[in-house]
């Protein structure tokens, strides 16, 4: 795979098709894998792609990172869960499908490698999104590299993010408000989570406004829900479960489980699942006389 995408990224430079390759390489150390950005033919020797491959790169195509796009009409090499939230910015009108030329790579599943305090290695572990992923073979893509998966994803989402949610749900609201606010009062506001997502993407973020102030800087209770919360509630019907903002989070608040239950409540109210079909938008920007009103209180 990786001697036919760095064939394919020397084609798209050479001919000028494009002016930047978007994809990954190796740290110093080879150990882990690092976003790089490939503008000449000569460098596409730096370009792998392997189970390490997890950071979701599509971050890079919006308005955070400017100066990329100075640098011509990009590629950008991309996982089918990858794709799922550039089909978001392009639904969005954040990018033009025209404007980008998205390698798509058969993907396997990816794997977390994390280093313990004391610098040994945590075994490498199989994400949660990767079990249920139905896109292991790219869905929108100019160019696909790789041999066709024949995976098939269960019927019901598996595994403990799910079961969490389920066992979450069969408590009492008090044992829920307990829960949550157990795990947001670890939060340093850092923004990691806001940082490494391609779909927070606004110039500037609610957390940042203080003409009104909505969220509180301060990394106390009031705030830390305020901003979880809301955050939260601003990818309803958008977030893909690409699962960067737990990675990215250095107190490990289980992010997936709230932004998980969105997803599934959207799924159940308005059968809608988003990054597949970037002509179709979110359903909290539409209106559809079909929809359920049952959640309405």
């Amino acid at each position: 795979m990786e001697n036919t995408l760095r064939e394919k990224a020397k084609e798209l430079l050479s001919s000028g098709e494009v002016g930047v390759v978007i994809g990954y390489g190796w740290n110093r150390k080879k150990t882990r894998t690092t976003p790089v950005f490939i503008t000449t033919p000569e460098e596409t020797d730096k370009l792998i792609f392997n189970e390490l491959c997890v950071n979701n790169l599509s971050v890079y195509l919006t308005r955070k990172y400017r100066d990329i796009k100075k640098l011509g009409r990009p590629a950008i090499v991309a996982k089918g869960c990858d794709i799922k939230n550039i089909a978001v910015l392009i639904s969005e009108g954040q990018l033009k499908r025209e404007d980008l030329h998205i390698i798509g790579m058969t993907c396997e599943g990816v794997v977390y490698k994390q280093e313990l305090w004391q610098g040994s290695l945590k075994p490498e572990i199989m994400p949660v999104k990767c079990h249920n992923c139905d896109v292991r073979n790219p869905h929108i893509t100019d160019t696909v590299i790789g041999e066709k998966s024949d995976f098939v994803p269960p019927e019901e989402p598996t595994g403990m993010v799910f079961d969490k949610i389920k066992a979450i749900d069969a408590m009492e609201p008090s044992e829920k408000w307990a829960f949550w606010m157990e795990q947001f009062k670890r939060c340093v506001k850092c923004y990691a989570c806001r940082q490494f997502c391609s779909l927070c993407y606004c110039e500037k973020c609610i957390a940042e406004k203080n003409t009104p102030q909505w969220i509180e800087t301060s990394a106390h209770e009031r705030g830390n829900l305020s901003w979880n919360l809301i955050r939260a509630q601003h990818l309803a019907g958008r977030c893909t479960f690409c699962g960067e903002c737990e990675r990215a989070c250095p107190v490990n608040i289980p992010l997936n489980l709230i932004n998980q239950k969105l997803v599934l409540t959207v799924k159940d109210s308005f059968g809608y699942r988003s990054g597949y079909d970037p002509e179709e938008h979110p359903p909290m920007i539409v209106f559809d006389p079909e929809d359920k009103e049952d959640f309405i209180k």
